[in-house]
């Protein structure tokens, strides 16, 4: 039995609180035909909208919540000194800012001694929030409460995923003839989805930590279930599989094809 007390409310607040505001702060790049996009070492895509959006969170922990460790996509690691780690991705869905689509996100998570705290999910083009915080359930809006679908089985559910490239073949074919309906342009946005009971599941190949780190929390606040591919809880093994609860082994073992995801 997990024994973790509940996070404290203000932290949750003030994450999103942060989380929205710097979220609303890469509107200003959003469709903007002007748009530099450089490639980080990785191939992956980064805008300024990306580093000022994770710049502003930094800069707002730095005074609301100082000690505390930060780990970014777009900036060194700060360490901390309180045993809070708060994970930033200030844009997750780059590639869809960068083309025009409103699906894009701002993450923001916290962990401390007892593992995954909080986490939010920003959708700024949306303008909407997933949030959630250990022991105070998941929400999208103050009173309005999120949770996950009641889908029996993969035949019929709706899954999401960021992009079939990574896929191997077998694990796409599999859940395909076990009658799941696919969808893309996930990224946290798919996560938010299955949180809020508008689609079933939601499955990334290939992630880093901060892609899924808001996930373990606002999962299990909802409802639902975030594991690895493994089936490892957390965030950091390199990939996700978000679910709600109830399709989740059934999918695991469909995509347990034991191929390698395309890098």
């Amino acid at each position: 039995m997990d024994t973790a007390p509940p996070v404290d409310r203000a932290l949750l607040d003030l994450a999103v609180t942060v989380a929205r505001e710097a979220g609303a702060a890469t509107l200003d790049w959003f469709g903007s035909r002007d748009l530099a996009i450089d490639a980080k070492a990785d191939g992956t895509p980064v805008t300024a909208a990306d580093r000022r959006a994770e710049r502003l969170v930094r800069e707002a922990l730095a005074r609301h919540a100082p000690g505390d460790g930060v780990l970014g996509e777009e900036e060194a690691e700060t360490p901390g000194t309180t045993g809070r780690r708060w994970i930033v991705d200030p844009i997750d869905g780059t590639k869809a800012f960068t083309r025009g689509v409103p699906l894009f996100s701002t993450l923001l998570a916290m962990d401390d001694e007892h593992g995954p705290a909080l986490g939010v999910i920003a959708l700024p083009a949306l303008d909407q929030v997933v949030y959630a915080g250990r022991g105070l359930g998941c929400w999208t809006a103050p009173g309005v409460p999120a949770g996950v679908s009641a889908t029996p089985a993969v035949d019929g559910a709706y899954l999401m995923s960021s992009g079939f490239s990574h896929w191997p073949d077998a694990d796409l074919l599999a859940v395909k003839h076990a009658g799941a309906t696919l969808r893309t342009w996930g990224d946290g946005y798919g996560y938010a989805l299955v949180a809020t009971g508008r689609a079933d599941a939601m499955v990334d190949h290939v992630v880093e930590r901060y892609d899924v780190a808001a996930m373990p929390v606002i999962l299990a606040e909802a409802g639902g279930r975030f594991s690895s591919l493994a089936g490892e809880p957390g965030a950091g093994h390199g990939s996700g599989v978000a679910t709600n609860g109830a399709i989740h082994e059934e999918l695991l073992g469909l995509l347990a094809s034991g191929s390698d995801p395309v890098a």
